[in-house]
């Protein structure tokens, strides 16, 4: 009989500890509070980092991040787009941390290759004029959406049960250990299961935390005392992509200072400001700005860019000598595996702190070996062999786009997206159209996603991009909603546009000045005058007072509506 573990979280390291689990012959539950990439890996910038970020800093990081970075390519091609990457030395920029980064990559094994500013520029055209020379490395940018659901999926081929909107509510502790974990349901699971308030019990040999930023949080349901340095980040998105390769200033410890390319958008970020709680911290203008400040100085276009979204992410940092005079912004982003047994006397249960995303797998094979180690279990780590479903062969790309005459930009992406499992999901019966322009996603991919989530839109965006666009779900999201009618019911679909909506809503609004204001009122009057989707924005005969929502970096003159 196998062994039993639950696992907490379900971002990137949570589905990557399920998966490698569940390959190793456990029997694994994961539960999420919400949906997978709730926390902060649904928060990322996307970074696939080659390491040479930290190779002056925290040189294990930058090894472990090189290491991961090869390992990701060969399981998990799909996730990933090739970008490369630049560290630009700017007018003024110090010339003594330029060879010092250069001088770390090498010791770190991270390939670099040295450009003239005038070659950067011809590689990326919109690159200041200030730029003198800079320092290519292999980095690149993942979907981390992309990525966390492959790992489920791998880990539900291999007999794991992802239990998502169960948040955990406390751990159930016997005779010094913990047995089992006990959720609230916050909605029913993918599967139509269970409804908001009920409660289960799961019981489990061995639980593991992958909470990230809620650890602490977590690890005082046990009694346990797991302090977390937490901090929050924000990140921009533009409506074009003007780049397409990662740029990064060639200076320590900036904040704002890269810019990623992603799908048809760039991502500008992040800053580093600590919270005390990662539910519940101020989201600030004044840190949109200075995104778009901060990389407008390696790329001015970045400035006449519409902004068409804004959010903040939380970073957990884990410091392993909190007495230390160590500053918070040099705390290693290695990562560690808290056997709370030896460390607090509190046994069956393991928390896993630190990391990034681009670490993930190395992170689950570690707490994979700590549990068989635990648990008397002799079975290897595959998780760096195996691919993860959609890149297992990477070759099979291009005969599907012939195979399914993928020739126009919109099925193309639809390949790519897909992956090896394009065969499956595209080959359909009846028309397949494209319900969301801007992300290029059909018929056939949304309705493969509501077979994996059920009547929830949050989790069809996550796995397909649809409203993640220019019109950020205008366009799109009573689409969307039409197909989950036939099989749910008007009631269930009507309620997952609306959950859509507000989701979308929470990063347009530090971004409404100019044009953006303009796209989301006319997205609002869409949807209030052909559907009723008004959410009573207006009351009674109030207008709307279109200045109380610009206040970014262009003014609505006197008497505009900010049409």
């Amino acid at each position: 009989m196998s062994h039993s573990v639950v696992v907490i979280g379900g971002g990137a390291t949570g589905t990557g500890i399920a998966r490698d689990l569940a390959m190793r012959g456990f029997d694994v539950t994961l539960v999420e509070r919400g949906n997978l990439t709730e926390g902060t890996t649904g928060r990322t910038h996307g970074h696939l980092h080659s390491g040479a970020r930290y190779a002056v800093s925290d040189k294990e990081s930058a090894v472990d991040c090189m290491r991961e970075n090869r390992v990701l390519h060969r399981i998990a091609g799909h996730c990933i787009e090739d970008t490369g990457g630049l560290f630009v030395q700017l007018e003024g920029d110090s010339d003594d941390y330029f060879e010092r980064k250069l001088a770390g990559c090498a010791e770190c094994d991270i390939p670099t290759e040295v450009i003239s500013g005038e070659e950067a520029r011809r590689r990326e055209p919109y690159l200041t004029d200030a730029v003198e020379r800079a320092i290519w490395v292999p980095d690149g940018a993942v979907d981390p959406f992309r990525l966390c659901v492959a790992n489920a999926a791998s880990a539900v081929e291999h007999g794991a049960r992802i239990e998502t909107h169960a948040e955990v509510v406390d751990l159930v502790v016997e005779e010094g250990r913990v047995a089992g974990v006990e959720v609230e349901r916050r909605g029913p699971n993918h599967r139509g299961e269970g409804a908001t308030g009920d409660t289960e019990t799961f019981e489990a040999d061995y639980v593991v935390s992958a909470t990230g930023a809620w650890a602490g949080q977590l690890a005082a349901m046990a009694g346990v005392d797991l302090e977390m340095a937490i901090s929050k980040g924000a990140m921009v998105v533009t409506n074009v992509r003007q780049l397409d390769t990662v740029i990064n200033r060639c200076l320590p410890k900036g904040e704002g200072d890269t810019i990623i390319p992603h799908e048809t958008t760039v991502l500008l970020g992040a800053n580093d400001d600590p919270v005390d709680d990662p539910d519940d911290y101020p989201e600030e203008q004044w840190e949109v700005d200075m995104m778009i400040d901060v990389a407008s100085e390696m790329v001015p276009v970045v400035a006449d860019a519409r902004m068409i979204r804004a959010y903040w992410g939380v970073r957990p940092l884990y410091d392993p000598n909190p007495e230390s005079t160590t500053d918070p912004g040099d705390v290693t982003r290695n990562y560690f595996v808290l056997d709370h047994a030896e460390r607090d006397g509190v046994g069956g249960f393991a928390s896993v702190v630190g990391g990034k995303l681009t670490t993930y797998r190395e992170m689950a094979e570690s707490v994979g070996d700590h549990v068989c180690e635990v648990l008397s279990v002799e079975e290897p780590c595959r998780t760096d062999e195996v691919p993860l479903p959609g890149s297992a062969d990477p070759s099979a790309l291009d005969e599907y786009m012939d195979e399914f005459d993928l020739r126009s930009p919109i099925a193309r992406r639809s390949g790519q997206r897909l992956g090896d499992r394009a065969p499956e999901v595209l080959d359909i019966d009846g028309p397949n159209p494209t319900l969301c322009e801007c992300e290029a996603v059909t018929r056939a991919e949304v309705r493969d996603a509501i077979d994996q989530v059920g009547a929830d839109l949050n989790g069809v965006r996550l796995r397909t991009r649809a409203s993640m666009g220019n019109c950020q779900g205008g366009f799109c999201s009573h689409r969307l909603g039409a197909e989950l009618y036939p099989d749910h019911g008007a009631e269930a679909a009507r309620d997952a546009v609306d959950e859509l909506y507000q989701e979308r809503w929470k990063g347009q609004r530090h971004a409404l000045w100019g044009e953006q204001l303009s796209q989301a009122m006319l997205n609002a009057m869409l949807h209030a005058t052909t559907m009723n989707h008004d959410a009573n924005h207006v009351v009674g005969d109030e207008d709307i007072e279109y200045r109380a929502f610009d206040g970014g970096r262009t003014a609505v003159p006197e008497g505009s509506h900010g049409d």
